[in-house]
C-alpha cells in the first residue's frame, strides 16, 4: 500500500457509499487508476468489504458490554464454537495477558444481556468473565 491507497482507504473509512468519481477527484487522479486500486486492495484482502454503521439514533436502545473471558487450556476451540452461534456476540478477538478472549455483545435490554452473560459463563471451558457495559461512545473510527 502507498500514501494513494491510504487516502483512499481514509475517504472510504468515512463514507463506504462514496462514488468512485469523487474518489477522484478528491485525489486528483483519474478514475479508472481509483478504480484498479479498488479492485487490487479488495481481491489481495486489504479491504474485506463495505459495510452498514448505525447512527446513535438506531442504536440508543440497544445495550453494548464487553465481556472479558479466561478459558482453561485447550478449551478455545469449544468455547468459540459455542459463542459463534449466539446473536447477541457480535465480535470476538483472542488477546494475551490476564484474559484470553475479548467478547463485544449486543443486547436489547440489561435483562438479556444478564441472561447472555449467564450463558457464557456456564460454557464448558471458561474459567472467569468480566464484564463492562458501554455507556457511550467518544470515538468510533469503524474500523
Amino acid at each position: 500500500m502507498d500514501d494513494l491507497d491510504t487516502q483512499m482507504i481514509s475517504l472510504l473509512s468515512a463514507n463506504a457509499r462514496m462514488p468512485v468519481a469523487n474518489i477522484a477527484k478528491k485525489l486528483g487522479v483519474a478514475r479508472s487508476t481509483i478504480q484498479a486500486r479498488l479492485e487490487r486492495l479488495e481481491v489481495t484482502g486489504v479491504i474485506a468489504g463495505y459495510t452498514l454503521r448505525l447512527g446513535g439514533s438506531a442504536t440508543a436502545t440497544r445495550v453494548q458490554a464487553t465481556a472479558l473471558v479466561q478459558v482453561e487450556p485447550r478449551a478455545t476451540p469449544q468455547v468459540l464454537s459455542r459463542l459463534k452461534v449466539m446473536p447477541e456476540v457480535t465480535r470476538v478477538h483472542t488477546t494475551t495477558g490476564r484474559y484470553d478472549l475479548i467478547v463485544f455483545l449486543t443486547t436489547p435490554s440489561t435483562e438479556v444481556l444478564d441472561r447472555v452473560l449467564d450463558t457464557i459463563g456456564a460454557i464448558p471451558g471458561i474459567r472467569s468473565s468480566e464484564s463492562l457495559i458501554h455507556l457511550s461512545t467518544r470515538i468510533d473510527r469503524g474500523m
